[in-house]
């Protein structure tokens, strides 16, 4: 009998609600990312998070657009995000928008100025910074701090109308400015944005800011568990001061530790300049840690989940190993992807008894994993495409391929032995030359030989083409963000190399965007979008190296 997988300290709180009744025993969380970017592996984690507790519990989860910010949010970015989501499997309740409440977070804003725990300031950005104090200082109030409850209405009511420029008034809650935190010395509530915004157009110049309508929008939805990054738990006595002030539905949060990978960054705004500074090519590069990217670059959604399941969730942040997650990934096509045979730094063989003109079918199988995977045909004839690395001049005693001398099977064919090989006038091996044994055919051998290597092969008679790209890790160390200087001094230069003419069996000809496979000996790989009919273009995906399993056994 298998043991149960303990809970996590959030399914632990969840558990105690409902057996207390908590909110009626509901459970009803929310996913609101802001619509400024692509969402990345560390939100992946959230939706896994957000919508595995309310499949869970039989509860629901909303997915809710935090636009409050016109300056940088976008539709691009929205539709985006319910991709990706539905793409890693999720489907939400209920499609929200804090701009939904735009009216309702107003008047929630008024009336905290009429009980006179709100006022309009008109101090400017830099002012108020300078007046906040420090960890060790209080801070000072604004001259502005005692204005009348009618003032305030009438101010704030003036700001909405378009009466006054950005930055020339904001609405700050009045709380304390000597409290010890300093989220809560007097905090901003609204600022001005003359902008457009993409769901309401021009009809709002005032925003209110993420800490005001946040919780809010939780409490109107009547989240019961509001589930954020642990950077949010200095917020969350603001989060609980506007509720209470207001009476309305005391949504609580609760934080978890968000987990960041080595050899990446996960700063929307980073990404944002490796996009805009071309360090990349888009969003969905196939380098970027974005869940578009990751798509493209072939990983399967049941891996990122996988993943994401395996990390688990804690209270204290940590850094993962990028190997962790490319073990998912290739675990997962270990089981899904189907071989195939492409010889990306080619060399011909030639096999010289083989007759001219004489070609064969052989059977091979599309993946040993899949007891159900089949076979596909591959063609066979005198002239064969092979890894150059497969042969060598001088082999040395452990080099189990190809050299004169050296026996070696060709995957679901023949053995053949090396006899000698030809050279360009720059000393470049330019053909192997091999003879084979006809009695040697895979699946009828009777020649009674055992060979150590098996190498795999495509016919030049049918070969087709295709452009490879060789992805490696976009940064040369393990937390550019930490080291010193600019995070893109890190860069790999060696992060993308394109090979531009492999050659491919046939059968993979008829390969569509987005399909998984594996490259016999050279990895997983995946169907590029930029693939034209007679042009396949492959990403690599993973390597078959698995780097963090092997560092699992050393342990």
């Amino acid at each position: 009998m298998s043991e149960e997988k303990s809970l996590n300290f959030l399914e632990e709180i969840i558990e105690a609600d409902i057996a207390a009744g908590t909110h009626g025993g509901r459970v009803h969380t929310r996913f609101p990312p802001e619509p400024n970017g692509y969402l990345h592996i560390g939100h992946a984690t959230s939706i896994c998070l957000n919508f595995g507790l309310a499949k869970k519990y039989n509860g629901q989860c909303n997915l809710r657009f935090d636009d409050t910010n016109p300056v940088t949010e976008e539709t691009e970015y929205v539709e985006n995000i319910k991709n990706d989501i539905k793409w890693l499997g999720f489907t939400w309740d209920n499609e929200l928008y804090a701009s939904d409440y735009f009216e309702q977070l107003y008047n929630f804003a008024a009336t905290l100025i009429g009980k006179g725990l709100a006022y309009v300031d008109d101090s400017t950005a830099e002012q108020i910074a300078a007046t906040k104090g420090s960890t060790t200082a209080p801070g000072t109030d604004s001259p502005y701090r005692n204005r009348s409850i009618e003032e305030n209405l009438q101010l704030f009511a003036e700001m909405r109308a378009g009466k006054y420029k950005d930055g020339e008034k904001t609405l700050r809650a009045k709380i304390d400015m000597a409290h010890p935190n300093l989220l809560l010395r007097d905090p901003l509530m609204y600022r001005i944005k003359h902008e457009h915004h993409h769901r309401t157009g021009n009809q709002w110049c005032i925003y209110p800011m993420y800490d005001f309508a946040h919780g809010q929008s939780d409490s109107i939805e009547k989240i019961t568990h509001s589930i954020c990054t642990l950077e949010f738990i200095h917020h969350r006595p603001l989060y609980n001061w506007f509720i209470e002030q207001l009476g309305i539905f005391p949504s609580h949060q609760y934080e978890f530790a968000r987990r960041n990978l080595t050899y990446t960054v996960m700063s929307k705004r980073k990404l944002l300049q490796l996009v805009n500074e071309k360090h990349v090519t888009a969003w969905d590069d196939p380098r970027m840690p974005t869940i578009s990217g990751m798509r493209r670059r072939g990983y399967p959604p049941e891996a990122i989940r996988q993943f994401c399941d395996t990390i688990g969730i804690a209270k204290r942040e940590n850094i993962v190993d990028i190997s962790m997650l490319e073990f998912c990934v290739r675990e997962n096509l270990n089981k899904t992807a189907n071989r195939f045979m492409a010889v990306l730094d080619p060399i011909k063989l030639i096999v010289t008894n083989y007759p001219e003109g004489q070609e064969e079918i052989f059977d091979v199988e599309n993946n040993p994993e899949d007891p159900n995977g089949g076979t596909r045909k591959a063609p066979f004839s005198r002239t064969l495409w092979i890894e150059r690395e497969d042969f060598m001049e001088n082999p040395t005693k452990k080099f189990f391929r190809l050299g004169v001398g050296l026996k070696v099977r060709l995957k679901a064919a023949y053995i053949v032995q090396c006899e000698g090989f030809a050279k360009d006038d720059a000393g470049n091996v330019t053909e192997v030359h091999c003879t084979y044994l006809p009695e040697s055919k895979s699946g009828n051998d009777t020649s009674g030989l055992t060979v150590k290597g098996t190498i795999h092969w495509v016919s030049a008679a049918h070969a087709k083409t295709a452009e490879v790209r060789m992805y490696d890790r976009l940064f040369r160390v393990e937390d550019p963000s930490s080291e010193d200087g600019d995070f893109k001094d890190y860069i790999n230069p060696e992060s993308m190399h394109v090979l531009p003419e492999v050659y491919i069996e046939p059968e993979l000809a008829n390969a569509r965007e987005g399909d998984r496979i594996q490259f016999m000996r050279k990895g997983y790989f995946c169907v590029d979008k930029d693939s034209a009919p007679g042009k396949l273009i492959f990403n690599r995906t993973v390597t078959l190296k698995d780097a963090w399993a092997k560092e699992q056994k050393k342990g």
